[in-house]
Protein backbone atom coordinates (compact mmCIF):
# COMPACT_ATOMS: atom_id res chain seq x y z
CA UNK A 1 0.00 0.00 0.00
CA UNK A 2 1.42 3.44 -0.92
CA UNK A 3 2.58 5.55 2.01
CA UNK A 4 0.05 8.32 1.20
CA UNK A 5 -2.82 5.84 1.24
CA UNK A 6 -1.72 4.52 4.61
CA UNK A 7 -1.52 8.07 5.99
CA UNK A 8 -5.03 8.92 4.80
CA UNK A 9 -6.35 5.69 6.33
CA UNK A 10 -4.72 6.48 9.67
CA UNK A 11 -6.16 10.00 9.63
CA UNK A 12 -9.66 8.73 8.91
CA UNK A 13 -9.37 6.20 11.75
CA UNK A 14 -8.30 8.94 14.15
CA UNK A 15 -11.22 11.16 13.13
CA UNK A 16 -13.65 8.26 13.56
CA UNK A 17 -12.27 7.57 17.04
CA UNK A 18 -12.77 11.19 18.03
CA UNK A 19 -16.38 11.00 16.85
CA UNK A 20 -17.17 8.06 19.14
CA UNK A 21 -18.71 8.89 22.56
CA UNK A 22 -16.36 8.57 25.53
CA UNK A 23 -16.83 5.26 27.36
CA UNK A 24 -19.15 5.64 30.34
CA UNK A 25 -18.05 4.52 33.78
CA UNK A 26 -19.46 1.14 34.66
CA UNK A 27 -22.32 1.29 37.14
CA UNK A 28 -22.25 -1.13 40.07
CA UNK A 29 -25.63 -1.86 41.66
CA UNK A 30 -25.71 -3.32 45.15
CA UNK A 31 -28.85 -5.12 46.24
CA UNK A 32 -28.85 -4.64 50.03
CA UNK A 33 -31.23 -6.57 52.28
CA UNK A 34 -32.20 -5.91 55.89
CA UNK A 35 -34.72 -7.06 58.49
CA UNK A 36 -35.28 -3.42 59.49
CA UNK A 37 -38.97 -2.66 58.95
CA UNK A 38 -39.89 -0.46 56.02
CA UNK A 39 -40.02 3.16 57.12
CA UNK A 40 -38.08 2.52 60.33
CA UNK A 41 -35.17 4.74 61.33
CA UNK A 42 -32.69 1.99 60.40
CA UNK A 43 -34.27 1.57 56.97
CA UNK A 44 -34.20 5.34 56.38
CA UNK A 45 -30.51 5.51 57.33
CA UNK A 46 -29.64 2.68 54.94
CA UNK A 47 -31.46 4.49 52.14
CA UNK A 48 -29.51 7.61 53.05
CA UNK A 49 -26.28 5.60 52.82
CA UNK A 50 -27.23 4.51 49.31
CA UNK A 51 -27.98 8.07 48.25
CA UNK A 52 -24.72 9.39 49.73
CA UNK A 53 -22.71 6.65 48.03
CA UNK A 54 -24.35 7.33 44.67
CA UNK A 55 -23.60 11.03 44.96
CA UNK A 56 -20.01 10.49 46.12
CA UNK A 57 -19.36 8.02 43.29
CA UNK A 58 -20.78 10.27 40.61
CA UNK A 59 -23.40 7.67 39.85
CA UNK A 60 -20.96 4.77 39.56
CA UNK A 61 -22.58 3.05 42.54
CA UNK A 62 -26.29 2.53 43.16
CA UNK A 63 -27.85 0.82 46.16
CA UNK A 64 -31.30 -0.80 46.19
CA UNK A 65 -32.49 -1.52 49.73
CA UNK A 66 -34.90 -4.40 50.47
CA UNK A 67 -36.33 -3.83 53.98
CA UNK A 68 -38.56 -5.78 56.33
CA UNK A 69 -37.22 -9.25 55.58
CA UNK A 70 -38.30 -9.05 51.93
CA UNK A 71 -35.27 -11.21 51.09
CA UNK A 72 -35.99 -13.65 53.92
CA UNK A 73 -34.39 -14.25 57.29
CA UNK A 74 -30.79 -13.29 57.96
CA UNK A 75 -29.80 -16.88 57.21
CA UNK A 76 -31.47 -16.61 53.82
CA UNK A 77 -29.74 -13.29 53.19
CA UNK A 78 -26.40 -14.97 53.90
CA UNK A 79 -27.27 -17.72 51.41
CA UNK A 80 -28.17 -15.14 48.76
CA UNK A 81 -24.94 -13.26 49.40
CA UNK A 82 -23.08 -16.50 48.83
CA UNK A 83 -24.59 -17.09 45.40
CA UNK A 84 -24.60 -13.46 44.31
CA UNK A 85 -28.35 -12.79 44.41
CA UNK A 86 -27.52 -10.10 46.97
CA UNK A 87 -24.36 -8.02 46.98
CA UNK A 88 -24.82 -6.46 50.43
CA UNK A 89 -26.80 -6.87 53.63
CA UNK A 90 -27.28 -5.20 56.98
CA UNK A 91 -26.97 -8.08 59.42
CA UNK A 92 -26.70 -8.74 63.11
CA UNK A 93 -23.87 -10.73 64.63
CA UNK A 94 -26.36 -13.57 65.10
CA UNK A 95 -27.22 -13.69 61.40
CA UNK A 96 -23.55 -13.57 60.41
CA UNK A 97 -22.66 -16.61 62.48
CA UNK A 98 -22.62 -19.22 59.71
CA UNK A 99 -20.10 -17.21 57.70
CA UNK A 100 -18.24 -15.05 60.23
CA UNK A 101 -18.85 -16.37 63.74
CA UNK A 102 -16.41 -14.03 65.50
CA UNK A 103 -18.89 -11.15 66.16
CA UNK A 104 -21.05 -13.50 68.22
CA UNK A 105 -18.54 -13.01 71.03
CA UNK A 106 -20.07 -9.61 71.76
CA UNK A 107 -23.41 -11.21 72.63
CA UNK A 108 -21.87 -13.46 75.28
CA UNK A 109 -24.15 -13.09 78.32
CA UNK A 110 -22.72 -10.74 80.96
CA UNK A 111 -19.26 -10.68 79.36
CA UNK A 112 -19.22 -6.85 79.44
CA UNK A 113 -20.10 -4.63 82.38
CA UNK A 114 -21.55 -1.90 80.16
CA UNK A 115 -21.51 -0.46 76.65
CA UNK A 116 -18.37 1.63 77.25
CA UNK A 117 -16.47 -1.55 78.08
CA UNK A 118 -17.88 -3.25 74.97
CA UNK A 119 -16.79 -0.37 72.72
CA UNK A 120 -13.33 -0.28 74.21
CA UNK A 121 -12.83 -4.01 73.68
CA UNK A 122 -14.28 -3.86 70.15
CA UNK A 123 -11.82 -1.15 69.11
CA UNK A 124 -8.93 -3.34 70.26
CA UNK A 125 -10.01 -6.41 68.27
CA UNK A 126 -11.47 -4.68 65.20
CA UNK A 127 -8.47 -5.30 62.90
CA UNK A 128 -8.46 -9.07 63.43
CA UNK A 129 -12.26 -9.12 63.20
CA UNK A 130 -12.29 -7.38 59.82
CA UNK A 131 -9.52 -9.67 58.57
CA UNK A 132 -11.80 -12.63 59.37
CA UNK A 133 -14.51 -11.06 57.18
CA UNK A 134 -12.16 -10.50 54.27
CA UNK A 135 -10.97 -14.11 54.39
CA UNK A 136 -14.60 -15.11 53.82
CA UNK A 137 -15.17 -12.77 50.89
CA UNK A 138 -17.00 -9.96 52.72
CA UNK A 139 -16.08 -6.36 53.41
CA UNK A 140 -17.63 -4.83 56.56
CA UNK A 141 -18.17 -1.19 55.58
CA UNK A 142 -19.99 -0.10 58.72
CA UNK A 143 -20.36 -1.26 62.34
CA UNK A 144 -22.93 -0.28 64.91
CA UNK A 145 -24.10 -1.27 68.36
CA UNK A 146 -27.74 -2.14 67.80
CA UNK A 147 -28.32 -2.25 71.54
CA UNK A 148 -28.25 -4.29 74.71
CA UNK A 149 -30.48 -7.35 74.56
CA UNK A 150 -32.72 -8.11 77.51
CA UNK A 151 -35.21 -10.86 78.24
CA UNK A 152 -38.89 -10.48 77.33
CA UNK A 153 -41.41 -13.14 78.40
CA UNK A 154 -45.12 -13.82 78.16
CA UNK A 155 -45.28 -14.31 81.96
CA UNK A 156 -43.12 -12.80 84.74
CA UNK A 157 -39.65 -14.29 85.18
CA UNK A 158 -37.44 -13.19 88.05
CA UNK A 159 -34.77 -15.87 88.45
CA UNK A 160 -32.83 -18.37 86.35
CA UNK A 161 -34.85 -21.14 87.99
CA UNK A 162 -38.07 -19.59 86.71
CA UNK A 163 -36.59 -19.19 83.24
CA UNK A 164 -35.61 -22.86 83.24
CA UNK A 165 -39.33 -23.67 83.25
CA UNK A 166 -39.98 -21.53 80.16
CA UNK A 167 -39.33 -22.09 76.44
CA UNK A 168 -36.63 -19.71 75.20
CA UNK A 169 -36.34 -18.62 71.57
CA UNK A 170 -33.05 -19.52 69.85
CA UNK A 171 -32.00 -18.35 66.38
CA UNK A 172 -32.29 -20.86 63.57
CA UNK A 173 -28.95 -21.76 62.02
CA UNK A 174 -27.07 -21.25 65.28
CA UNK A 175 -27.16 -24.64 67.03
CA UNK A 176 -24.14 -23.78 69.16
CA UNK A 177 -26.04 -21.00 70.90
CA UNK A 178 -28.92 -23.39 71.58
CA UNK A 179 -26.41 -25.72 73.24
CA UNK A 180 -25.13 -22.79 75.29
CA UNK A 181 -28.64 -22.13 76.61
CA UNK A 182 -28.96 -25.80 77.51
CA UNK A 183 -25.65 -25.59 79.39
CA UNK A 184 -27.19 -22.81 81.47
CA UNK A 185 -30.17 -25.05 82.30
CA UNK A 186 -32.62 -23.38 79.90
CA UNK A 187 -34.86 -24.91 77.21
CA UNK A 188 -34.27 -23.34 73.77
CA UNK A 189 -36.70 -23.59 70.87
CA UNK A 190 -34.91 -23.08 67.56
CA UNK A 191 -36.89 -21.03 65.04
CA UNK A 192 -36.47 -18.51 62.25
CA UNK A 193 -36.99 -14.93 63.40
CA UNK A 194 -39.91 -14.59 60.98
CA UNK A 195 -41.73 -17.39 62.87
CA UNK A 196 -41.37 -15.75 66.27
CA UNK A 197 -44.69 -13.86 66.37
CA UNK A 198 -46.88 -16.92 65.75
CA UNK A 199 -44.70 -18.95 68.13
CA UNK A 200 -45.41 -16.46 70.92
CA UNK A 201 -49.10 -16.47 70.04
CA UNK A 202 -49.39 -20.25 70.21
CA UNK A 203 -47.21 -20.74 73.29
CA UNK A 204 -44.50 -22.52 71.33
CA UNK A 205 -42.10 -19.91 72.78
CA UNK A 206 -42.40 -18.10 76.11
CA UNK A 207 -39.32 -15.86 76.16
CA UNK A 208 -36.86 -14.17 73.85
CA UNK A 209 -33.77 -12.00 74.29
CA UNK A 210 -33.47 -9.03 71.97
CA UNK A 211 -33.09 -5.27 71.91
CA UNK A 212 -36.15 -3.22 72.91
CA UNK A 213 -36.55 -1.44 69.57
CA UNK A 214 -36.85 -4.72 67.68
CA UNK A 215 -39.32 -6.06 70.24
CA UNK A 216 -41.43 -2.93 69.74
CA UNK A 217 -41.28 -2.64 65.94
CA UNK A 218 -41.91 -6.37 65.42
CA UNK A 219 -44.86 -6.17 67.86
CA UNK A 220 -43.39 -8.96 69.97
CA UNK A 221 -44.21 -7.11 73.18
CA UNK A 222 -47.92 -7.57 72.47
CA UNK A 223 -47.40 -11.12 73.75
CA UNK A 224 -44.10 -10.85 75.64
CA UNK A 225 -45.15 -8.13 78.09
CA UNK A 226 -42.65 -8.83 80.89
CA UNK A 227 -39.06 -7.54 80.63
CA UNK A 228 -36.22 -8.63 82.89
CA UNK A 229 -34.22 -5.47 83.64
CA UNK A 230 -30.78 -6.92 82.92
CA UNK A 231 -28.62 -6.36 79.79
CA UNK A 232 -27.65 -9.90 78.76
CA UNK A 233 -25.33 -9.09 75.89
CA UNK A 234 -24.94 -6.73 72.98
CA UNK A 235 -26.33 -7.06 69.48
CA UNK A 236 -23.86 -5.77 66.91
CA UNK A 237 -24.83 -4.74 63.43
CA UNK A 238 -22.73 -4.63 60.28
CA UNK A 239 -23.31 -3.64 56.69
CA UNK A 240 -21.33 -6.10 54.62
CA UNK A 241 -20.58 -6.07 50.90
CA UNK A 242 -19.39 -8.96 48.77
CA UNK A 243 -15.69 -8.50 48.18
CA UNK A 244 -15.95 -9.03 44.43
CA UNK A 245 -18.65 -6.34 44.14
CA UNK A 246 -16.64 -3.94 46.31
CA UNK A 247 -13.51 -4.43 44.23
CA UNK A 248 -15.40 -3.52 41.05
CA UNK A 249 -15.37 0.05 42.37
CA UNK A 250 -12.35 2.27 41.64
CA UNK A 251 -9.73 1.79 44.35
CA UNK A 252 -9.41 5.55 44.88
CA UNK A 253 -13.15 5.81 45.59
CA UNK A 254 -13.40 3.12 48.29
CA UNK A 255 -11.84 5.08 51.21
CA UNK A 256 -14.35 7.87 50.62
CA UNK A 257 -17.24 5.40 50.68
CA UNK A 258 -15.92 3.80 53.86
CA UNK A 259 -15.72 7.19 55.56
CA UNK A 260 -19.34 7.93 54.60
CA UNK A 261 -20.39 4.55 56.01
CA UNK A 262 -18.37 5.12 59.22
CA UNK A 263 -20.08 8.45 59.85
CA UNK A 264 -23.43 6.80 59.21
CA UNK A 265 -22.53 4.12 61.76
CA UNK A 266 -22.02 6.82 64.39
CA UNK A 267 -25.47 8.19 63.61
CA UNK A 268 -27.00 4.72 63.78
CA UNK A 269 -25.41 4.26 67.21
CA UNK A 270 -26.89 7.52 68.47
CA UNK A 271 -30.27 6.74 66.97
CA UNK A 272 -30.24 3.18 68.30
CA UNK A 273 -29.55 4.38 71.84
CA UNK A 274 -32.30 6.99 71.64
CA UNK A 275 -34.79 4.66 69.97
CA UNK A 276 -34.18 1.76 72.38
CA UNK A 277 -34.82 4.06 75.32
CA UNK A 278 -37.93 5.40 73.62
CA UNK A 279 -39.07 1.87 72.76
CA UNK A 280 -39.08 0.82 76.41
CA UNK A 281 -41.07 3.92 77.34
CA UNK A 282 -43.55 3.30 74.50
CA UNK A 283 -44.03 -0.35 75.48
CA UNK A 284 -44.54 0.60 79.13
CA UNK A 285 -47.32 2.94 78.08
CA UNK A 286 -48.92 -0.05 76.38
CA UNK A 287 -48.62 -2.41 79.34
CA UNK A 288 -45.03 -3.66 79.43
CA UNK A 289 -43.94 -4.61 82.94
CA UNK A 290 -40.22 -4.22 83.74
CA UNK A 291 -39.02 -6.58 86.46
CA UNK A 292 -35.92 -5.75 88.53
CA UNK A 293 -33.11 -8.29 88.34
CA UNK A 294 -30.13 -9.01 90.58
CA UNK A 295 -27.11 -9.55 88.29
CA UNK A 296 -25.44 -11.72 90.93
CA UNK A 297 -28.42 -14.10 90.91
CA UNK A 298 -28.16 -14.53 87.14
CA UNK A 299 -24.38 -14.53 86.75
CA UNK A 300 -23.78 -18.16 87.69
CA UNK A 301 -26.30 -19.51 85.17
CA UNK A 302 -25.31 -17.16 82.35
CA UNK A 303 -21.57 -17.71 82.75
CA UNK A 304 -22.18 -21.43 82.26
CA UNK A 305 -22.88 -20.52 78.63
CA UNK A 306 -19.31 -19.28 78.10
CA UNK A 307 -17.55 -22.66 77.66
CA UNK A 308 -20.31 -23.73 75.25
CA UNK A 309 -19.80 -20.54 73.21
CA UNK A 310 -16.00 -20.56 73.19
CA UNK A 311 -15.07 -22.92 70.37
CA UNK A 312 -18.42 -24.32 69.18
CA UNK A 313 -19.88 -20.85 68.44
CA UNK A 314 -16.99 -18.36 68.51
CA UNK A 315 -13.48 -19.46 67.46
CA UNK A 316 -11.59 -19.97 70.72
CA UNK A 317 -8.62 -17.71 69.80
CA UNK A 318 -10.93 -14.80 69.02
CA UNK A 319 -13.06 -15.38 72.13
CA UNK A 320 -9.89 -15.26 74.19
CA UNK A 321 -8.74 -12.13 72.35
CA UNK A 322 -12.03 -10.38 73.15
CA UNK A 323 -11.88 -11.42 76.79
CA UNK A 324 -8.27 -10.20 77.06
CA UNK A 325 -9.28 -6.90 75.44
CA UNK A 326 -12.11 -6.57 77.95
CA UNK A 327 -9.70 -7.17 80.84
CA UNK A 328 -7.29 -4.58 79.44
CA UNK A 329 -10.13 -2.10 79.16
CA UNK A 330 -11.11 -2.74 82.77
CA UNK A 331 -7.55 -2.13 83.89
CA UNK A 332 -7.53 1.14 81.96
CA UNK A 333 -10.97 2.17 83.18
CA UNK A 334 -12.71 1.26 79.89
CA UNK A 335 -12.67 4.69 78.21
CA UNK A 336 -15.19 4.97 75.36
CA UNK A 337 -13.76 3.92 72.00
CA UNK A 338 -14.92 7.18 70.47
Amino acid sequence: MPRSTRAVGALLAAVAALALPAPAHAVTTLKLATLAPSGSAWHDLLRELGQAWEQASGGQLKVKVYPGGAQGSEGEMIRKLGIGQLQAAALSNVGLHDVVPEPQAFSTPLLFADEAELRCAFARVQPSLEAAFERRGLIPVQWSVVGAASLFCTTPVGTPEELSRRKLFAWEGDPGSAEAWRAAGFHPVVLSSIDLVPALQTGMVDCLANVPLYVLTAHLFERARHQVDLPWGYLMGAVVVRRDAWEQLPAELRPRLLEIARRLGERIDRESSRLNTGAVEAMRRQGLQTLPADPAAWRGALERTWPALRGPVVPAPFFDEVRAARDACRSAGAPPAR
